[in-house]
């Protein structure tokens, strides 16, 4: 949507009018490159920090130059801020004034989600740009260029095979810099052969290119989003789905009992009423989980959730009870009827508590009409209106 030849940002970058932009996306995907772009072509100061290591002093040392007319004519400067959401609260809040009045043109980069670590006041200012990861046909253009390039690595005889430069962009997962790393790790480190070439062949590059895992925090953005895909691949019937972002939390170090919890959570708002033992299934692995723990709590949470998965769904006893509570805190369900009304004192009866009340057990259901209709009048009066519950 902003980004490409003619896109928006293409345009303020090439007009030299950008504004406040905060660049969000995984490692790898760019950001810092553009960055870079941007300081080759504007006329305004450019500085760079990174938020690990700088602080607000940092911020003011910039503002002052930037309002240097000697050091810069325009009196704006772009301030580019790596890690931008490693800045706490203050440090934030101290960019603010120098944003709103132009003197700062800030570029934030962030790995996290900016609507959750980066104050709202910065945000609602800034053009906020997800950066998605590189495919493996952008991975593999740029490691042919680098081979290519003499400012890359077009010094040096390489000879490399399509399919094993398709491997470094295949580990890669997304990452340029992991795939051109291991690229020059890889010529740097293998001998030039007997005809003057540098065969780089796949075990070469095993050697060479450090496996990018994919990309997971547990107290992250991205630990939301897994977590989503693997409830609604369960809720969808998709045991493969459901496999494949089990897998991936368990390997970014979700907790386990969690996993479990869910899956719990899953058997009754999403099988329920359809197959009532997938409850019976899912409490079953979670207790076999705290007992056992990993690794191999990971085949019974797989279990679990490919069972819940794989069965018939009904949402009945959700929407149900979610109704129920709908009625009971907005209209008025009357009160009790007498006849089902405890009594537990001998004095109660006589004022009418319980009068009226047949055991269900000695009357055959077809043959008590008087019970089924009160159970009918006791329903009626709880929820106020039918309740229709696709079964």
């Amino acid at each position: 949507m902003y980004c490409g030849k003619d896109k928006i940002l293409y345009r303020t970058i090439k007009a030299d009018r950008l504004s406040s932009i905060i660049l969000y996306g995984p490692p790898g995907c760019g950001k810092t490159s553009l960055a870079r772009v941007i300081s080759k072509t504007t006329k305004y100061g450019f500085y760079k920090i990174n938020a690990v290591t700088s602080g607000v002093a940092d911020i003011k040392k910039v503002v002052e130059e930037a309002k240097n007319i000697m050091l810069n004519p325009t009196g704006k400067a772009i301030l580019f801020i790596d890690e931008i959401h490693r800045f706490n609260k203050l440090q934030q809040d101290a960019l603010l004034p120098y944003v709103e009045n132009g003197t700062i043109i800030l570029i934030g980069a962030t790995t996290e989600n900016p609507y959750f670590e980066v104050n709202k006041a910065l945000i609602s200012r800034s053009m906020v740009i997800k950066l998605n990861p590189l495919t493996q046909e952008n991975i593999l253009q740029i490691l042919k260029s680098a081979i290519q390039r003499k400012d890359g690595l077009g010094e040096y005889n390489i000879k490399i095979e399509e399919k094993t430069l398709e491997k470094i962009a295949t580990i890669s997962n997304g990452d340029v810099r992991t795939a051109l790393n291991g690229l020059e790790i890889a010529t740097l480190t293998t001998p030039i052969s007997e005809d003057g070439y540098i065969h780089l062949t796949d075990e070469v590059i095993k050697n060479s290119v450090q496996e990018r895992k994919a990309i997971f925090d547990k107290n992250g953005d991205t630990h939301y989003d897994n977590i989503s895909a693997f409830i609604k691949s369960m809720r969808g019937s998709d045991p493969d789905a459901t496999a494949l972002y089990l897998a991936r939390a368990l390997n970014g170090g979700e907790d386990p009992m969690f996993l479990a919890r869910r899956i719990v959570i899953c058997s009754s708002e999403d099988v329920g009423m359809a197959n009532p033992n997938a409850l019976v299934v899912a409490n079953a692995a979670m207790q076999a989980v705290h007992s056992v723990g990993m690794p191999e709590a990971r085949i019974i949470l797989a279990e679990a959730a490919i069972y819940v998965a794989t069965s018939p769904k009904s949402n009945a006893s959700y929407l149900a009870i979610n109704k129920a509570l709908e009625d009971v805190q907005t209209k008025d369900t009357g009160e009790i009827p007498m006849h089902i009304r405890n009594a537990p004192a001998e004095g109660m009866k006589a004022l009418g508590y319980s009068e009226g009340y047949l055991y269900p057990h000695n009357y055959p259901r077809t043959l008590c009409r008087t019970a089924i209709h009160a159970r009918q009048n006791a329903r009626n009066t709880l929820l106020q209106s039918r309740l229709k519950i696709k079964m």
